[in-house]
């Protein structure tokens, strides 16, 4: 007879979502080898050893996964930011991160700050030789390195997805030195746990610092320019599409920071140019995107390319936008309700430490700028952004996101329910556990 299956851990007498594709409640989990195993009645899955958790009415949900979140840089600021009270550029001072030591250290402290909050999965958006003599050495090669040593000694606290990174962030890059990077050698990892699949390229900059590249003119009669290496705009954007064409045929996914609406345009027209020249669609997106237009957001999912968008920086900067372009312009950016309503794959984010990683405030942020009514399928749309949506982004939809049996057991648990509370309400309600891979990682 087969030995009894019992649980390592059971988390009962509360309200757990699934967040699966019928929208499933339940009152008690069960998690055994770092996989859901049971769910409902579990009283047959618990053991001499089982540790089991009652909730006194607490909701389980999925664990968070913050798909643009730069955990070394947000380890070496923290607890500053780099937009501080005043705005723009008046935060935290720039860290120095020049050694091995300093590096983990970072990125061990990035994975409590993520910890603390219930997130359990985040995309670290650039890291490589592009950064290599950057000023921070947050976004090097030798943090990537660091990431794949930590992973192979089982020390991340969350899992971490990796774009790679050819050129400088929020800076220049050249097609020689992306055609290099992509050349390079790949940390040899457990995807699951460190996954190093993606690029990422930028684009342009941004509005309020008027290097987006817009139809509009500025204030100061400039429109911005790509930062693609190249003699005028044309070759710009030939060496642009030349980057994405690469990326894609390698296989490799591909996250372009892209905010201004022409760059989105020449971006999204590469992408599916690619896409139509050599097959598969390899989960691309844009990063950022606040002045995507209506009919280029249109096109994105029968592209398959999805939107990863950050509503806190949204709020925060908008009169900067208005400012440097004007308010129609601040008035139509980040379309997050035509986003979810035309069935864009949407990613909400933090993109910390340029802002703080708290989701709870990110989704109320959300909720503010969509303008929306408060409800449990407002809520219940937007926390998906911020777990199910992002594992697709991941391409781990199979195996992360919900909280399915069978499925890895990444999940925080929060105080209250936040379905039954008004988004401006989230910020207060309490993250009491958070559990990654059937393990324990913060409890209050």
């Amino acid at each position: 007879m087969a030995d009894k299956i019992t649980a390592d851990l059971v988390l009962t007498g509360g309200t757990v979502l699934t967040f699966d594709a019928a929208g499933t409640e339940s009152t008690a989990l069960a998690v055994a080898g770092g996989r859901v195993i049971g769910l409902g009645d579990v009283d047959h899955l618990v053991g001499p050893d089982t540790r089991v958790v009652d909730l006194y009415g607490r909701t389980v949900l999925p664990g968070i996964n913050d798909s643009h979140l730069h955990g070394a840089w947000l380890g070496a600021l923290w607890p500053g930011t780099l937009m501080g009270a005043g705005g723009m550029g008046e935060g935290a001072a720039a860290p120095q991160l020049t050694s091995p030591a300093e590096r983990r250290a970072a990125i061990t402290k990035a994975g409590d700050i993520v910890a603390a909050l219930g997130i359990t999965s985040y995309t670290e958006p650039g890291l490589g030789p592009g950064e290599d003599s950057g000023q921070t050495g947050c976004f090097s090669t030798g943090v990537l390195d660091e990431y794949a040593a930590m992973a192979a000694e089982g020390l991340l606290r969350a899992r971490v997805t990796v774009l790679r990174l050819f050129g400088e962030l929020d800076g220049p890059s050249t097609l020689a030195d992306f055609e290099r990077g992509m050349a390079s050698r790949v940390p040899a990892t457990d995807p699951r746990w460190l996954d190093i699949t993606g690029v990422k390229i930028f684009a342009d900059g941004i509005p309020p610092m008027r290097s987006a590249w817009t139809h509009r003119c500025y204030a100061d009669g400039s429109q911005g320019h790509l930062l693609v290496d190249g003699t005028d705009p044309a070759e710009r954007e030939a060496n642009l599409r030349k980057m994405i064409d690469l990326a894609h045929r390698a296989g490799a996914q591909i996250g372009v920071h892209a905010t201004g609406d022409r760059s989105i345009e020449v971006t999204v027209s590469a992408m599916a140019d690619a896409i139509e020249a050599h097959g598969h669609a390899g989960r691309h997106y844009l990063i950022h995107g606040d002045l995507v237009g209506p009919d280029v957001l249109a096109r994105l999912p029968g592209l398959g390319i999805g939107l990863n968008t950050q509503p806190g920086i949204a709020v925060l900067t908008a009169p900067w936008l208005a400012a440097a372009l004007d308010e129609d312009a601040a008035a139509g950016a980040w379309p997050l309700r035509r986003a979810l309503d035309l069935g864009v794959r949407v990613c909400l984010s933090s993109d910390a430490p340029v802002i703080e990683p708290d989701w709870r405030r990110w989704v109320a942020a959300a909720a503010e700028w969509m303008a929306a009514a408060p409800s449990p399928e407002l809520m219940r749309h937007l926390l998906r952004a911020y777990t199910v949506t992002p594992a697709v982004q991941d391409g781990a939809e199979s195996w992360k996101g919900t909280l399915e049996i069978g499925k890895a057991a990444d999940l925080c648990v929060l105080e209250a329910n936040p379905l039954h509370a008004a988004p401006a309400d989230l910020p207060h309600i309490g993250v009491t556990m958070t559990v990654v891979d059937g393990r324990v990682v913060f409890e209050a």
